[in-house]
């Protein structure tokens, strides 16, 4: 029997794991505070433990990406959901830098497959007109998984111990594992789409299903293309803010602004609610400039440019003597962020065949991963030897960048006849 809106169902379903996710790695960001006076960490081996998982976690978001192109997003994604719910647990039992930065390093082989393998499904089963908002719901799984743990992980410490906190949050892959399995099948051979999903579907795509290429030259021949390099540097020079914050907020508001762990529980979510508005707002915007007839790629950019203004407010939210509104400033550059990011991970679906959308997002989530660390060891450095404003002006101005490398790379694809 088919399921009606069927597609809608997979993309919430990728919500999940998004959310599931960000519990996972966002567990020892919140315990940070903690763990740091319990092992007497400074700030530069801090962002070391950062750091390896960066490292790791750009890595497979290219090599996952190719992987989950030739296995498919079934299998890929639910092997990483079982590797990384398994690390999460075994981190538990760490007990030294080494230690974490070793199962930090293993948590991010697992979930850096998660968003080329979302990006995948999204171009598979959803119309163009579509697509800004299904990767806003999938997308949003981070902010959402960022703000359970930000309110959960501090209780969970303070009545049972900090080390049942990463055993707690492993258990939840396992329980999505089940739903993927039963809701998720390719589009070509899912055996409760109905005929007027897939007619509808078809009738809105405006990429290939597959390559002109194959084998490895479809691959060497993204490298050539400026749209690849737009979104490359688009995401290289903005992904690093979102994990400014969010790896160091809690570090931030203990060390800055004298919060405690009950305290951090009690605000550290916001900025997490924030982004998640800003990921409908990218997509719904859009959505909107789309539906009104804006050439698609035209759309995204007005949503980029737009939205990169917001996330200057990190400025200010850096000099403010009131702890209260430089959260509210950091909310509302998280906010920006949000919205644009959901226009780079967008991109990809928009302008490349379906075949190659996980490689293309991987490309991007690499170069976003390297750039994000060497910040994330720049912020520890910085925060040690002079404050974190240096770290805050920096996250606040370099998305104008990326902005501006967008707008001179990325071109609308001719579309295809017919």
């Amino acid at each position: 029997m088919a399921t009606k809106r069927l597609r809608w169902w997979i993309v919430w379903t990728l919500f999940g794991s998004t959310v599931i996710n960000y519990i996972s790695r966002q567990t020892f960001s919140v315990l940070a505070p903690v763990i740091t006076q319990e092992l007497h960490l400074n700030h530069t081996q801090l962002s070391r433990v950062f750091g390896v998982f960066q490292l790791s976690y750009a890595a497979m978001w290219l090599i996952g990406g190719v992987l989950l192109d030739i296995i498919g997003t079934r299998l890929g994604l639910a092997l990483a959901v079982i590797w990384w719910s398994v690390i999460s647990m075994l981190t538990g039992f760490a007990n030294s830098v080494f230690s974490f930065g070793v199962f930090r390093f293993l948590l991010g082989i697992g979930e850096g497959c998660n968003w080329p393998g979302a990006s995948k499904t999204v171009a598979e089963w959803f119309p163009a007109k579509e697509r800004g908002v299904a990767v806003a719901i999938f997308d949003s799984g981070s902010s959402v998984g960022g703000a359970i743990a930000a309110l959960t992980v501090p209780w969970i410490a303070i009545l049972l111990g900090w080390r049942y906190a990463f055993v707690l949050s492993g258990i939840l892959g396992f329980l999505w594992l089940a739903v993927w399995l039963a809701v998720y099948h390719p589009l070509d051979r899912h055996p409760r789409v109905s005929t007027e999903e897939r007619a509808l579907i078809a009738a809105g795509r405006d990429t290939e299903t597959a390559s002109a290429q194959r084998g490895i030259g479809r691959y060497l021949g993204l490298l050539k293309q400026s749209n690849v390099w737009g979104i490359v540097i688009g995401r290289s020079l903005t992904d690093p803010i979102w994990w400014f914050y969010v790896f160091w907020l809690p570090q931030y508001l203990s060390d800055a602004r004298g919060f405690s762990l009950k305290q951090i529980a009690a605000f550290a979510w916001l900025p997490f609610v924030a982004a998640d508005i800003g990921n409908f707002t990218g997509g719904f915007a859009s959505g909107f400039l789309i539906k009104r007839g804006m050439p698609v790629v035209r759309a995204r950019k007005w949503v980029c440019v737009v939205s990169s203004l917001p996330i200057l407010a990190g400025i200010p939210a850096a000099t403010t003597h009131n702890a209260y509104w430089a959260l509210c400033l950091i909310s509302f550059a998280v906010w920006g962020y949000a919205s644009w990011s959901t226009m780079g991970l967008t991109f990809p679906s928009d302008l490349f065949p379906q075949d190659v959308v996980a490689s293309v997002t991987g490309v991007s989530g690499l170069g976003a991963g390297l750039v994000g660390t060497f910040f994330t060891l720049l912020v520890g450095w910085l925060v040690d030897k002079f404050s974190y404003f240096p770290a805050f002006f920096l996250a606040g101005t370099i998305p104008l960048l990326a902005t501006v490398s967008v707008l001179l790379l990325i071109h609308q694809p001719q579309r295809k006849a017919g």
